[in-house]
């Protein structure tokens, strides 16, 4: 897929529509994944100022440093209907922002936009009203296009390679972190162009959801939950989570690993246009709890995904809006048993227009490598 593709030119038009549609006078944006999404420019987060401004009526136009306008020039932007103005090291940006937006009462922010800018647009604008950019464009940007959705299935399956790989790293004697450097490296080589985490808790360490890598040491009979993910070069993140066990698994375990089997299986079924979100993460939750395992699964089924690890929808109760073909989603129940041991199984899944597609393939089933 091409950069066209991903970062189509209509969509600055979307934008400025929905912007002037939501009451808003303009939107800015910073680096980030908000100003990436509208324009295609991954531009560097500097103290210097990066800033799309993007009226509801009017031109938009693009603010950059004067050493930066050679890549904004050579990103999508430089192919959009967008005036790119260079500042200079001794002009005040947030000055020249303001000046070409005069009488903006309300001003939506990239919601990444750092503190320092914020405040010095605020110095800069003071009658304008600050509220989030996301009021305007989580509608958008959680509507996945199918050249989004063909970036998210190119991502899936690059990571599916890496897991397919672990079991050669996991080997008891090894510490987790020189199993994370293992799988760090192929997360490159798969086609990421950067590594965004990497999670091997072992032991008592895979009751902990987020763990970070340590210096313990892998034991026969350990439970090992690797939850990996980098950034393609499109934009697009990958996720997934496998967990293994290294030579024979306790059998506490194995009984409620088939109960969190079930629990994703159901969730990920559970998925099709008009289903509330809340509802997907009711279909995992209902299996673990019905098994007596309720109060060991303590975090949301999911997280949304696409230019950020974690956007919109949330798939967790009270989030009562219903799916729409597009959303991308991760579908990740877990049970954590703590200083013993914990899984966690995940894929990600788009709704389609009849139900859902799973981006990642790999088995599902505890993977049993040799201690």
């Amino acid at each position: 897929m091409s950069s066209q593709d991903l970062y189509p030119a209509s969509r600055l038009a979307d934008v400025q529509e929905a912007t002037a549609r939501s009451g808003l006078g303009a939107l800015l944006l910073t680096p980030g994944p908000d100003l990436r999404y509208v324009s295609g420019y991954d531009a560097l987060p500097l103290e210097r100022l990066t800033c799309l401004a993007i009226p509801a009526e009017g031109a938009p136009f693009m603010l950059v440093p004067r050493l930066e306008l050679p890549a904004a020039q050579h990103s999508p932007a430089g192919g959009l209907d967008l005036e790119l103005v260079p500042w200079d090291e001794t002009d005040d940006p947030y000055a020249l922002v303001a000046s070409r937006l005069p009488g903006v009462e309300k001003v939506g922010l990239a919601d990444r936009m750092w503190a320092m800018q914020s405040l010095r647009l605020r110095a800069a604008m003071p009658g304008a009203e600050q509220v989030l950019a996301g009021t305007v464009l989580r509608e958008l940007r959680m509507r996945k296009s199918p050249a989004e959705v063909a970036a998210l299935r190119e991502a899936g399956a690059a990571i599916d390679a890496v897991h397919r790989q672990v079991p050669l790293f996991l080997k008891a004697g090894r510490t987790e972190r020189e199993v994370g450097r293992d799988i760090a490296d192929a997360i490159i080589a798969a086609g990421h162009s950067t590594v965004d985490f990497v999670i091997v808790g072992s032991g008592p360490n895979a009751a902990s959801p987020h763990h970070e890598l340590s210096d313990r040491v892998i034991e026969p009979g350990d439970v090992v939950v690797v939850d990996i993910g980098g950034v393609m070069p499109s934009g697009y993140c990958s996720d997934c989570t496998r967990t293994y066990a290294v030579g024979e698994a306790p059998a506490d375990f194995l009984e409620y690993y088939e109960v969190l089997r079930r629990a994703q299986d159901a969730a990920c079924a559970a998925v099709r246009p008009g289903v509330a979100s809340e509802d997907v993460d009711r279909a995992a939750r209902d299996i673990i709890a019905g098994a007596g395992y309720g109060e060991l699964f303590i975090h949301r089924t999911g997280h949304g995904i696409g230019l950020e690890t974690h956007e919109e929808p949330y798939i967790v109760a009270g989030n009562r809006e219903p799916l729409e073909p597009g959303h991308a989603f991760s579908v990740e129940p877990g049970i954590y048993v703590s200083g013993r041991h914990g899984a966690r199984i995940e894929d990600i899944v788009v709704c389609t227009e009849d139900g859902g597609e799973r981006l990642n393939n790999e088995s599902r089933e505890l993977v049993v490598v040799e201690a």
